[in-house]
């Protein structure tokens, strides 16, 4: 077996990183959330999502990296509607990497799965396979009117039709904030920069941070009795973790 040959079989095994740089996380916090959308907002902005139009919204062809699950419990005239910010869970052992014909997904020091769109060839594989149906398929280059185009965010590349897409947790500000921190010789700090979705949310609901420091917020919320993680039983290993609804604010709605 080549060099080559044992390095593809190695990277197409799950979990092939043991350690990472920096653990970058997500904390959602559901007691938090209102289901007001800033967040979806604010990603769009951020990353350069399109606007698709009416027609492509009727046919189910609109762009969101993040999107508000809503559903009701109970039953009429108990009834209460629950909202759940869902995006990228950038799970460790994402079953998108290892099916990839083109390694244009693949996990990097940071613990992000990471899309390539020079690499992408646009089978969709990936979207089948991804258990929380966060990748979009580009069926159209995108468009801006004027005055719009120029709120485009120069730091996020214009994605072409024909690749797949996805959160990337705001990889943009993470590099910014790595290189900065390099400059001063240090680490990045917690207070350095978040993510567009968790900067927007006026409930503090969303916290981003670095799971390797064991201080960060992020590291505290996860020993929290309430966290979880949205289809644990398959293994997949997010690195979102879900803060669910506490019995004190059931008993408050």
């Amino acid at each position: 077996m080549t060099l080559l040959q044992e390095k593809w079989r190695a990277y197409r095994t799950p979990g092939y990183y043991t350690k990472y740089d920096y653990a970058w996380r997500l904390v959602v916090d559901l007691d938090s959330c209102t289901g007001c959308g800033a967040c979806v907002v604010a990603c769009q902005a951020e990353n350069n999502l399109p606007i698709v139009g009416e027609r492509a919204f009727q046919e189910k062809r609109d762009m969101k990296w993040l999107r508000i699950e809503r559903y009701w419990e109970g039953e009429y005239p108990d009834i209460k509607m629950r909202f759940l910010p869902m995006m990228c869970q950038h799970c460790d052992q994402a079953p998108c990497e290892t099916v990839c014909p083109v390694a244009a997904t693949y996990h990097n020091q940071d613990g992000l799965n990471v899309q390539v769109y020079n690499r992408c060839v646009g089978t969709r594989s990936c979207a089948a396979y991804c258990p929380y149906e966060v990748r979009y398929f580009n069926w159209f280059s995108a468009s801006w009117e004027a005055p719009l185009e120029q709120q485009l965010n120069p730091e996020v590349s214009i994605r072409e039709k024909g690749v797949m897409e996805k959160c990337t947790f705001c990889v943009q500000r993470i590099r910014q904030a790595k290189d900065e921190a390099k400059d001063e010789g240090r680490r990045v700090q917690e207070d350095d920069f978040t993510t567009a979705c968790a900067q927007s949310c006026p409930s503090k609901a969303l916290h981003f941070g670095d799971a390797n420091d064991p201080q960060s917020a992020v590291s505290q919320l996860a020993k929290n009795p309430r966290a979880y993680h949205v289809l644990s039983e398959l293994n997949t290993e997010p690195s979102v973790t879900y803060l669910a609804r506490g019995k004190a604010m059931e008993s408050a709605s």
